[in-house]
């Protein structure tokens, strides 16, 4: 299997699931979304591999349990990596991430730990400029309104302190690339510019803890 992109059709697909999000249209496209919008994500992944290490993709169908919106599917189709990424293909182009997005109360813990330390805090300050540099935007998730308890609200790097999680993450609309070999290249790009983030939780904020 060799990745040459996704067709404009896959785009059209989620627009068209957008404007009717049933189990009718669903089925109706069924095939098409089997071979030319999840089959290109299976190829892209296998040849992320090597380098990123196997990935999967999410469910299509969404968890409803909980949600007044009972739409059933998703209107993206979205996949990870086991080495630390996520992609994203919808109507409004593709997308990527990288990074811790909800911390646990263990990582959380140490995160802040880190962040308020002179050392460690200063390196993520420098890793995060370089990526923006880049032009690969990093985010803050969860974040809270002000400083976290304990720390002090004027603490020099208290807009980190206030995330609960922190990603990198671009985005890139509908363009003819998109239908070539050259998404797999903008991807690896943005993973290979993520890494220094990703290098810094990893040896400060660890996995998740064991419950």
């Amino acid at each position: 299997m060799t990745f040459r992109g996704w067709p404009v059709e896959a785009l059209e697909f989620y627009e068209g699931l957008a404007a009717d999000n049933s189990k009718t249209y669903w089925t109706k496209h069924l095939e098409f979304y089997e071979q030319r919008v999840r089959g290109p994500m299976v190829e892209l992944l296998a040849a992320l591999k090597p380098e990123f290490g196997p990935g999967k993709i999410f469910r299509p169908y969404r968890d409803v349990r909980f949600s007044k919106d009972k739409s059933p599917y998703k209107t993206h189709l979205g996949a990870w990596l086991s080495a630390g990424g996520y992609l994203q293909l919808s109507a409004d182009g593709l997308a990527a991430g990288s990074g811790c997005y909800q911390m646990d109360a263990g990582q959380l813990e140490r995160y802040r730990r880190a962040v308020a330390d002179e050392r460690t805090g200063t390196e993520l300050t420098a890793v995060i400029a370089g990526i923006e540099r880049a032009g690969i935007g990093v985010r803050g998730h969860g974040s809270l309104k002000t400083a976290p308890r304990g720390f002090p609200k004027d603490h020099p790097r208290v807009e980190l302190l206030r995330h609960k999680g922190l990603t990198t993450w671009q985005e890139w609309p509908p363009a003819a690339w998109l239908g070539t070999a050259a998404a797999q290249k903008r991807i690896v790009g943005f993973l290979r510019g993520s890494l220094p983030l990703r290098h810094w939780l990893d040896e400060n904020v660890g996995p998740q803890t064991a419950i």
